[in-house]
């Protein structure tokens, strides 16, 4: 399944995912430095989802905060 999700790196809060009524909302700890906040989403999500890592890519948005990723379920 393909879905969008908003990043906030940096964030206290994290690693949190939450789902809003705009979509899903991931708090990661680690800043966007060399792709450190990416890694953090990918775990994240796997976290939230019950799924490898392996089983989670990003598909588009690998330097912005709104990403549009795959899981495989």
């Amino acid at each position: 399944m393909q879905l969008t999700v908003r990043v906030k790196p940096g964030s206290r809060r994290g690693p949190v995912v939450e789902d809003t009524a705009d979509g899903l909302v991931v708090h990661v700890r680690e800043r966007a430095v060399d792709g450190a906040a990416n890694a953090g989403v990918v775990k994240a999500l796997a976290t939230h989802f019950a799924v490898a890592p392996r089983d989670i890519e990003i598909l588009r948005g690998h330097t912005a905060r709104v990403k549009r990723v795959e899981v495989d379920a």
